[in-house]
């Protein structure tokens, strides 16, 4: 009987980490304590096709006014109505993707994230037990894809970049897929999991 190729990723979910963020490649960035920063869920959706573990990821809408056009999980902020951060990642999966929750397995979550814009992310992954075919939401999300999880899982396959955001240069991780720029806090996440990963 063949391993459960999920079981690496389990594994490495049980691994202990330190929570990540958008300034971990900016050290002379000094963030003010106590800020205050809103809970997010977003989910990191794998399945297996072919012998293959793969990740869903979106290519988020040009007309949006944050992150136009930007490589991200489905997800967003912790709504009034959501029991915790997983809620918000699988309601949201439902709205931007169409991924139904009952047809998702939840394996475990990475430590926070925090991004430049004010949120405290926890990704989330989870298993899609049967195959769906994906519904991007109209007005949010241009398209749905999906990447080798080996892609995004090899640390030699990133690189940092940087670019000028308000006033000051900010570095970032990259880890391009074919046609998609994977950059900024989807990339940081992802290498955080690499980093836990055996290759």
């Amino acid at each position: 009987m063949s391993a459960d190729p999920f079981a690496p990723v389990i594994a490495a979910l049980r691994t202990p980490a330190a929570p990540s963020s958008d300034f971990d490649l900016n050290k002379d960035v000094v963030l003010p304590p106590g800020r205050k920063l809103r809970p997010a869920g977003v989910l990191v959706p794998l399945f297996l096709r072919d012998g293959q573990l793969r990740l869903i990821l979106t290519k988020r809408s040009s007309a949006l006014k944050h992150h136009p056009g930007q490589i991200a999980f489905p997800g967003g902020s912790v709504d009034p109505g959501d029991a915790d951060v997983t809620a918000a990642a699988l309601r949201e999966a439902h709205e931007e993707i169409g991924l139904d929750p009952g047809n998702v397995d939840l394996l475990g979550a990475t430590p926070e994230h925090e991004t430049v814009t004010g949120f405290a992310v926890t990704p989330v992954l989870g298993r899609i037990r049967a195959e769906f075919d994906p519904v991007p939401e109209a007005g949010e999300v241009d398209e749905v894809f999906s990447v080798p999880l080996d892609h995004v899982l090899d640390p030699a396959r990133y690189t940092v970049q940087s670019r000028r955001w308000r006033g000051e240069r900010r570095y970032y991780y990259t880890v391009p897929y074919g046609p998609y720029y994977i950059w900024g806090a989807t990339a940081r996440i992802l290498r955080s999991l690499a980093d836990r990963m055996k290759i």
